[in-house]
């Protein structure tokens, strides 16, 4: 019997992260997600149960009977919980059924949902064939982050070939059969709330929404989790596609399908020689080299009677070779993601739309390939930004503080926002200062700093703040021939604070409203894979001006 198995040989069915090896399907998945358990067979359709052992643990047999039934039986089940391990997954049944314990503890500057475990557990536990389902069992608090956490460690874009044979050379007459298309598969993220428990001040998020408390999902509440996991794909996918694919033009194409689907107006976008005649010289200098034209593409939704003004900004290079200041051939792989800021800003934007913002917002989206040619940007050149200050190129590697420097002084002039969150992949620094899990954060305001980390915590997109000291930092940007260089004199001198300094600058150090700068260039992939990250940070952040009850709840504007 299986329970005997169990019993007998335990490790047999622990399997370490490192370990498990899976192989990536090339068949799409799209993932649904419910709340309450539904009867299936785990031989027909495999489950995968997740949470954290206390929350597993309350579960009874009537519970998730529905979910294993005729292969595992109650005893099994219970004997499975008291053999499993945290990070380590445990099967009930072969490759049928199996669960998967989070971390017990976690430090004061880790997400509550322990989403980066959840995205682990799940990359390792899903199947390459077939619908499948998860069982996430979780606090409402943190369900939001584990839907996100879940959506990520399932990857859309692939450009693998399948199992079949590959084609020939080409020839007047195939001398093979091509492979179909694999069918679209489905993941079902069936949830089932647990008790709140213990107070939340231990876990210093601060005190709870009266929402967070609840046990129930109604189906609006369904709906914002279904639309922030869509856009986190959303955005990883156009960050993991390359760039002889993703290149300005395409990445132009997805923002106007986001603007269809939600049913806006096109976005407004200035391109070209038109950047140059506006002046917006940062942007112009570094993509026009490239063969596609750079482009400053803005989304719009204003809510009637909207008294505030939101914009958020995002970097958004197709390909970073680091211009004329060549990056070494191993630091090059993987810069088709230096886009990852722009795609977290347009999956953000269409996320926050459809709930409903009570604002306008904006996403300003700063698209340009940072290429080699006869017209790249030289070392010593210096150009004229949209702010009407000149700066002095000493780094055509330091070149997403120019597009994101016209991306927020056409935020604060042109579409008058009162409150500008630029974000971008912008330094390697970033990943030394706070890790490969948090962004740095530097804000004018302390308020909106502390609301960004906060929010982070709640939304699994972690963040932590750097020295905001302008008196201290910006002289490292000192000319001798223009208003300031690129690039800082002392690389060891805080390089994230000082390469958002150098975004504010162009604001004005004195601009009145608030400023939020995200530098997301280590979290914004984990190995080689996407991470959609900023969908959920803003979304949460930004939450309470929006209609969504769920958002509304987990904002710490609230």
């Amino acid at each position: 019997m299986l329970i005997n198995l169990i019993a007998n040989n335990a490790v047999t069915y622990r399997r370490s992260l490192l370990q498990f090896a899976v192989r990536m399907s090339t068949a799409p998945v799209s993932i649904k997600f419910k709340w309450g358990l539904s009867a299936s067979d785990p031989e027909q359709k495999p489950v995968f149960f997740v949470g954290l052992s206390t929350h597993l643990s309350a579960l009874t047999w009537q519970d998730v009977r529905c979910k294993l039934e005729p292969r595992v039986s109650e005893e099994v089940w219970l004997r499975g919980l008291s053999v499993a391990s945290p990070g380590e997954i445990c099967e009930l049944w072969p490759r049928g059924a199996a669960l998967g314990l989070l971390p017990p503890r976690r430090s004061r500057h880790a997400a509550p949902s322990r989403s980066h475990a959840l995205s682990k557990l799940i990359r390792t536990a899903i199947r390459s064939t077939g619908d499948e389902s998860v069982v996430l069992v979780c606090r409402k608090r943190d369900v939001l982050a584990s839907a996100v956490a879940i959506a990520r460690a399932v990857p859309l874009y692939s450009a693998r070939s399948g199992p079949g044979a590959l084609p020939v050379a080409p020839a007047p007459a195939p001398t093979y059969t091509p492979t179909p298309a694999p069918a679209r598969r489905t993941l079902t993220v069936e949830i089932h709330i647990a008790q709140p428990e213990g107070d939340s001040e231990d876990e210093d998020i601060g005190p709870l929404d009266p929402v967070l408390l609840e046990t129930t999902l109604s189906s609006e509440e369904l709906s914002t989790i279904q639309d922030v996991a869509d856009a986190t794909r959303l955005a990883a996918r156009i960050t993991d596609t390359p760039a002889n694919i993703m290149d300005v033009d395409a990445f132009i194409e997805e923002a106007c399908k986001v603007a269809k689907d939600l049913d806006i107006a096109e976005p407004t976008i200035i391109r070209g020689e038109e950047l140059k005649e506006r002046g917006m010289g940062g942007l112009y200098g570094v993509g026009k080299a490239a063969a596609c034209p750079p482009a400053l593409v803005v989304l719009s939704y204003v809510a009637p009677g909207a008294t505030e003004t939101v914009a958020w900004v995002g970097k958004g290079i197709v390909y970073d070779t680091g211009g004329l200041s060549i990056k070494a051939r191993t630091a090059m792989v993987g810069m088709k993601g230096d886009c990852g800021g722009a795609a977290g800003v347009l999956g953000a934007f269409a996320a926050a739309v459809r709930a409903g913002p009570r604002c306008a917002l904006h996403a300003v989206l700063c698209l340009a390939e940072n290429a080699v040619g006869p017209r790249a940007t030289r070392p010593d050149d210096v150009h004229r930004l949209y702010s009407g200050r000149s700066v002095e190129i000493n780094n055509t590697d330091a070149e997403g503080r120019l597009v994101l420097s016209d991306g927020v002084v056409y935020a604060q002039r042109d579409l008058k926002a009162d409150t500008i969150v630029d974000v971008a992949t912008l330094t390697g620094a970033q990943g030394t200062a706070t890790g490969k899990y948090h962004a740095a954060v530097v804000s004018n305001t302390s308020a909106l700093e502390q609301r960004c980390v906060r929010a982070g915590l709640l939304a699994g997109d972690l963040a932590h703040a750097l020295p905001f000291a302008p008196e201290l930092h910006f002289a490292e940007f000192s000319s001798a021939v223009a208003d300031m260089k690129n690039s800082v004199a002392d690389r060891n001198n805080a390089q994230p604070s000082c390469a958002a300094l150098f975004v504010l600058a162009h604001l004005g150090f004195d601009f009145p409203g608030q400023w939020l700068h995200v530098d997301m260039a280590a979290p914004a992939h984990c190995g080689e894979r996407a991470t959609g990250y900023g969908v959920a940070l803003l979304t949460v952040l930004f939450g309470s001006i929006t209609r969504s009850r769920l958002l509304q709840a987990l904002s710490p504007n609230n």
